[in-house]
């Protein structure tokens, strides 16, 4: 019986140190374990991600404050002709002692709105840079000269009689985005009188703007002299200034529309439907651009009837944003985490199994937490330098730790120097493909098959069968 406990026990301790052994010497065994701890560590990886998306929508958030309390960005929609009309409808209306039917007739006030035959528009924007901690954005305050001419309103389109025009309470409205940033009085004169504009109220529906549009408030005049209508010709000019942020729009509602802008600001950035006709507009001191919009070049006309549509889309001008891509850099360059996870223990795996050193674990787990520090390390410097910088410290850092801790390892210099140099090319090629856009692709696809063919070619040394 006691023979049979010790076969029994020494059958047992036989099958734990076989199992040890193909735990320790099996290349599947390793590959199932490297495979493991890639999975483990995406987890790590998918909070870096979150993090850079988190810091990324902080600095957004600090720059639509900023934004907010200085004036944000400028979007001008005027100035309009707006001309009160009556129209009539016909309602039968029954007696309800004698039952006879009459005819009463209901009059309706509806407004027309009448676009300028010119408009030209000029402005000096010179932007300043505000920070926040260690965020900034782009603000200005910009002097905006308004001229050009309204004609006699024709109401022949839908045949509204004179006697039914309200002449004597016509009135200009302006839109703009941003009322908080005017610094003055705004008067228009017309001809030789001028009236002020004053705020009025006017309820975002869904009838007068866009969802996710910029919404428009409405500056309007006290009523027109009766006499000034009845012009041919009604010339008109404003002056405005307005404190802004990132963006200076207007929408081209003259039959011929001019803007020019000139300012300081070296990086510019022309945005809309429109884009100025000078090429000499950018200079080593700034821009001085200038557009001239026709009324064949937009699908609108030069009056509208009871209502005024939303023309944001048509609007254009100048972006003074600042870019800042060192999120968006970051945050690509995390999407690679898996491939260099991979590959750098994949080296690992073949010099393992080529040199038959004995890498433990947990020593597979320490070089992958230290690739993964590259992607913290790269978005705390990038957010207090630039991007090529943090990306040069945080790999060089990484590099130097992992090649060190490899030495450890490995006991020779050949294997890490290998390692060293192996990781430097990949971080290279992973920046390169950061930095191209139409080419990201096609550069990422040879890189892929090169290094397919060069583990291909390293592998053949392995005996695959000592499973």
């Amino acid at each position: 019986m006691k023979n049979k406990v010790l076969l029994k026990s020494e059958t047992m301790n036989m099958q734990q140190n076989k199992f040890g052994n193909w735990i320790k010497n099996s290349i599947t065994a390793r590959m199932l374990m490297i495979g493991i701890l890639i999975i483990v560590l995406l987890i790590p990886l998918s909070f870096i991600v979150s993090l850079i998306r988190e810091r990324a929508s902080r600095q957004e958030s600090v720059v639509n404050e900023i934004n907010e309390k200085w004036g944000n960005e400028v979007l001008l929609y005027g100035p309009i002709l707006k001309v009160p009309y009556k129209t009539y409808t016909e309602k039968l209306v029954t007696n309800s002692e004698t039952k006879k039917v009459t005819t009463e007739t209901i009059s309706h006030i509806n407004f027309a709105y009448f676009f300028p035959k010119k408009l030209a528009i000029k402005s000096e924007i010179n932007p300043e840079v505000k920070k926040r901690g260690i965020y900034k954005t782009s603000v200005y305050k910009s002097a905006i000269s308004l001229t050009g001419n309204f004609t006699k309103p024709n109401f022949s389109s839908i045949e509204v009689e004179n006697k039914d025009v309200m002449w004597d309470k016509a009135t200009v409205i302006i839109k703009t985005s941003n009322l908080k940033g005017i610094n003055n009085q705004v008067e228009i004169s017309i001809n030789s009188n001028s009236y002020a504009f004053v705020p009025k109220y006017e309820e975002l529906t869904k009838n007068n703007f866009i969802t996710n549009d910029i919404p428009l408030h409405k500056l309007e005049t006290s009523y027109l002299k009766k006499e000034e209508l009845n012009l041919g010709i009604h010339p008109f000019s404003i002056k405005l200034t307005v404190s802004g942020s990132e963006q200076f729009k207007i929408i081209p509602i003259g039959k011929e529309t001019n803007l020019n802008i000139t300012s300081n600001w070296k990086t510019a950035n022309f945005i809309g439907e429109f884009l100025p006709l000078n090429s000499n507009k950018i200079t080593a001191s700034g821009f001085d651009a200038e557009w001239n919009v026709l009324h064949i070049n937009r699908p609108f006309s030069q009056e509208y009837f009871k209502n005024l549509p939303n023309l944001n889309k048509y609007a254009f001008g100048v972006n003074f944003k600042i870019p800042v891509d060192e999120y968006q850099k970051s945050e690509r360059s995390a999407k690679y985490g898996f491939l260099v996870i991979a590959l750098t223990f994949l080296i690992f795996f073949l010099i393992q199994s080529i040199s038959k050193i004995n890498i433990h674990p947990f020593q597979y787990l320490m070089i992958g937490l230290s690739l993964t520090m590259f992607y913290t390390l790269l978005i705390s410097i990038s957010e207090h330098s630039n991007f090529l910088k943090a990306y040069l410290i945080a790999g060089i850092s990484v590099i130097v730790l992992i090649t060190l801790y490899s030495k450890s390892i490995l006991k020779t210099l050949k294997f890490p120097l290998f390692i060293g140099l192996s990781l430097t090319a990949l971080y290279t090629f992973i920046f390169v493909i950061i930095q191209l856009e139409n080419y990201a692709l096609l550069v990422g696809s040879i890189g892929l098959f090169l290094i397919l063919a060069i583990v291909m070619f390293v592998s053949r040394k392995i005996d695959w069968n000592n499973g």
